[in-house]
């Protein structure tokens, strides 16, 4: 009995959310079908029921605080790095809400699954951050990635969507196969699956064993291959630009935004609790991935016309920076990466908010822009608009002090320390030159001439009260780092042991 109370304990949010999907889409079935109220109404209450979901499911996961414990037959684990993982996931699920509920509404996105479909994508990312076996691992991997493949292509009438969703699943499918290429590798050699059953067996064990050594190193390339492409870190990168610019806004912000912290935290336990002795195997590939996303991040981003595929390749640029503080391959940077990647979400938000928002109405429609040159002029007819989006691109830039600035500070720092003076020296003369594309963003915004001049929709009351949230975080958290600090610290602890 007490066993089983350790294993619902560890997963409470995970369950009161697939009870409230099960119940909502018995709810949305019946009433869809009804005479008297339509999809469109049916979708507009599955949307508010899905954010009361989503934050119980957060006041349950705040109010279970983490005792450091394995569960579900050490499948999964209960520490602080995954109860600090969820609550982010979780208050990102929240804000995300606002930017999705208008575009939904504006777009005429009426089927009500689309809500239960995002709710069950955070829960499988529930599910990634507490994973510690390789089982649980690919099968919430799975889970997440199955949700993301319907998500992608959830617009119908659109050949874009429709084409996104066919190359994330093909795409997918093969980095799964990789991933249980790997791990079948792993276990025929060692007969383990646990994360932490490796950490104590390949404590010196396999130094005289070349061939055994040659086996896990292989293992360890495929299985860190399949993280990497749900990163979306080069070369792996190639489904990225075309899923982003095909799927829904939405649905490419929920993609840029939640699951880059699941899979690294679970890149975390992998490499530094399971096979930490074998750094200097993944560490090459690390390295390696470093390099080339910083690289093609910033190269490709130059040759951009639509703003999504631009997001794309900086997003592609952000995960190099987490790379070259994962590289290093020590404890202390466990931090750093918590704090990039926090600072990545707060800042990746304002930035789809203020796009989500900015629609040019022509009678007697309003449409959703698409290239970068419709940014002309946007200084003009909405200039508070223009500045925050402004401060946006300029934290994702580095600029002091804002938020993105100390967030590579912080990864630099930790890279320097371990003498990686020429990855450091290449992020920095990248991050100069992607300054240049983020300051012609500004440009357009502020010092284009406008031949015709635009009419651009009202944003609603709920996407401004966000927009100015995450404007003053960035622009201000850094008169008190500890308030954000002090909640990493805590969660990095299980991996620094």
């Amino acid at each position: 009995m007490t066993i089983f109370f350790y294993d619902v304990y560890t997963i409470l949010p995970e369950i009161f959310i697939l009870g409230s999907c099960c119940c909502l889409l018995v709810y949305g079935v019946l009433l869809s079908t009804s005479l008297k109220v339509g999809f469109p109404v049916v979708s507009n209450v599955v949307g508010w029921l899905s954010f009361q979901v989503s934050f119980f499911g957060f006041l349950i996961a705040f109010l279970n605080p983490p005792y450091n414990f394995l569960a579900w037959n050490n499948l999964l684990v209960n520490d602080s790095l995954a109860y600090g993982s969820k609550l982010i996931l979780l208050g990102a699920y929240l804000f995300w809400f606002f930017l999705s509920a208008s575009y939904v509404v504006n777009e005429k996105i009426n089927s009500f699954e689309y809500w239960i479909l995002t709710l069950l994508a955070v829960t499988g990312m529930l599910f990634v951050v507490q994973a510690v076996d390789l089982l649980s691992v690919y099968l919430s991997v799975e889970f997440q990635s199955l949700v993301f493949y319907v998500l992608a292509s959830f617009k119908r009438t659109s050949e874009f969507s429709t084409e996104s969703g066919l190359k994330y699943f093909i795409l997918g499918a093969f980095s799964s196969a990789l991933l249980l290429f790997g791990s079948s590798i792993l276990y025929s050699l060692t007969g383990l699956t646990n994360f932490y059953d490796f950490s104590l067996f390949f404590t010196g064990s396999l130094l005289d064993k070349p061939d055994a050594e040659f086996g896990i190193n292989i293992g360890i390339l495929f299985v860190s291959i399949a993280f990497l492409f749900k990163l979306s870190a080069a070369p792996f990168h190639m489904w990225s630009p075309d899923v982003y610019e095909g799927a829904p806004t939405s649905i490419t912000a929920f993609f840029s935004i939640l699951p880059k912290l699941a899979i690294v935290t679970l890149l975390l336990r992998f490499c530094f609790v399971g096979f930490h002795d074998f750094i200097f195997s993944w560490q090459k590939i690390i390295i390696f991935c470093a390099y080339l996303s910083v690289l093609i991040g910033t190269l490709a981003a130059f040759f951009q016309t639509r703003w999504k595929r631009f997001v794309a390749y900086s997003s592609i640029n952000h995960v190099g920076f987490l790379l070259i503080g994962f590289s290093t391959g020590e404890l202390e940077s466990v931090f750093s990466l918590l704090f990039y990647i926090s600072a990545y979400i707060i800042t990746m938000l304002g930035i789809f908010l203020s796009l989500a928002a900015f629609r040019y109405y022509q009678y007697p429609k309003h449409y959703q822009i698409r290239y970068i040159k419709d940014f002309k002029g946007l200084s003009y007819f909405n200039p508070v608009l223009a500045l925050t989006l402004s401060i946006f691109l300029f934290s994702m830039a580095g600029i002091p002090a804002l938020i993105g600035f100390f967030a590579k500070l912080f990864v630099l720092l930790v890279s320097l320390q371990n003498n990686a003076y020429a990855l450091s020296v290449f992020a920095v003369i990248m991050s100069c030159i992607a300054c240049f594309y983020y300051i012609r963003l500004i440009k357009i915004m502020y010092f284009e001439n406008l031949l015709v001049w635009t009419v651009s929709y009202s944003i609603n009351k709920s996407t401004s009260l966000c927009l100015g949230l995450f404007t003053f975080l960035v622009m201000f958290l850094f008169v008190d780092l500890e308030l954000l600090s002090f909640f990493l610290t805590r969660m990095s602890f299980p991996v620094l042991g």
